[in-house]
């Protein structure tokens, strides 16, 4: 069989790439209501968030320092992906990744909600 040169990999349509109904499922999204957020010493980029996901509190790291200045995070109820293995970045163990979007190459955008949410609600 003949490898597919990683530039070919790149271009491949989205049709292939896609996940089954199943594999999403696995995936666990809960709201969290953002408590504290620090800057996290020594990174231009992350940010250090305690937050609320109903049945516990958490500590996650976010990648989103550029667009968020720590104050404007505190009582925010956020998107996060709940049942992610930890990870340490910095030090820090973080427990779940925080939902945002951004266009290539741009400064990412938190998905927040409009509506009052309570902190752990699915989101599907």
């Amino acid at each position: 069989m003949e490898e597919i040169p990683a530039a070919a990999a790149a271009t491949t349509p989205v049709e292939d790439q896609r996940i089954s109904i199943d594999d999403f499922m696995k995936i666990e999204l809960r709201t969290a209501r953002v408590l504290e957020a620090e800057a996290v010493p020594k990174s231009k980029k992350l940010l250090k968030l305690k937050v609320d996901v109903g049945t516990e509190q958490r500590t996650v790291l976010a990648g989103i320092a550029e667009a968020y200045q720590p104050e404007q995070l505190v009582g925010k109820t956020i998107a996060i992906v709940f049942n992610l293995k930890p990870a340490k970045l910095m030090g820090i163990e973080s427990n779940g990744m925080v939902l945002a979007v951004s266009p290539e190459g741009g400064k990412p955008t938190l998905i927040t909600f409009d509506e009052t949410v309570e902190p752990g609600w699915r989101v599907r």
